[in-house]
């Protein structure tokens, strides 16, 4: 039977969350934060988060954005940790522990079914009533984030990047295949001297995507190195779009 283990938290920028444990016999624990307006909110749209392989469920930018949803779009905001991080670690739990799992052949498959579990678990408690979700995720987050979105027919807007692919890469040709069923207005981040991914890879993933309304933002510097303003405008892309403003 699943159960759902909830404790109050406070993000690492002192804002209150509800942390929270699933457990499902035979299946890993999932885990993450939930933040939710001060006043009650009839918001139609969920917005979820994933962070990167070296962070978990507060990794910068997340719990800044979070915040501003929260306040200025009276969204709630849910946020996992990713396989092997933040309330589910192993090893590290960080870039070292993340690089095995990604190797397992149904690493993408079992995270997007967690997400699924995890917004279906707080959707049919009534803890969250919105029917939409809107995506941010770089990094790990992309990595993860592309199959999710994909599997999808909910998610309305996205911000994805800190991503390229080649024919070495785990799992290289479902993620291609996964952007390729991606039509949303979606923000791609990319990072010009990115020591993780070339630019090549980066490309081929934008290229993937089905949406007609995608667009790039090519920053220079090292794969952490996005500039701040990137993640005021994907606030501002991801709200307007949420709230229909083209």
């Amino acid at each position: 039977m699943t159960e759902i283990l909830w404790n109050n938290a406070k993000d690492d920028r002192g804002a209150a969350t509800g942390e929270f444990r699933i457990q499902r016999p035979g299946k890993r624990d999932i885990t993450g934060a939930l933040w939710l307006p001060a006043e009650a909110s009839s918001a139609s749209t969920l917005v979820c988060f994933g962070h990167g392989a070296s962070g978990n469920r507060y990794q910068a930018p997340i719990s800044y954005m979070a915040s501003r949803f929260v306040t200025e779009g009276r969204l709630p905001v849910l946020s996992l940790d990713g396989p092997v991080h933040g309330l589910r670690q192993v090893g590290d739990g960080g870039r070292t522990a993340f690089f095995p799992e990604l190797q397992r052949p149904e690493s993408l498959e079992q995270m997007t079914e967690e997400w699924a579990c995890a917004i279906a678990e707080i959707q049919q408690k009534k803890i969250v009533t919105a029917n939409k979700l809107a995506y941010f995720g770089l990094s790990m987050g992309s990595i993860y984030g592309l199959p999710f979105v994909a599997s999808r027919t909910d998610v309305t807007v996205a911000t994805l990047g800190l991503l390229g692919v080649q024919p070495s890469f785990p799992h290289h040709q479902t993620l291609l295949a996964a952007a390729a069923k991606i039509d949303i207005p979606l923000l791609f981040l990319m990072q010009l001297e990115d020591e993780l991914f070339d630019r090549e890879g980066y490309l081929k993933v934008f290229d993937a995507f089905k949406s007609s309304d995608k667009r790039i933002h090519a920053n220079p510097g090292l794969h952490p190195q996005v500039p701040a303003h990137e993640m005021d405008f994907a606030f501002d892309f991801m709200l307007a779009h949420i709230n229909g403003i083209d």
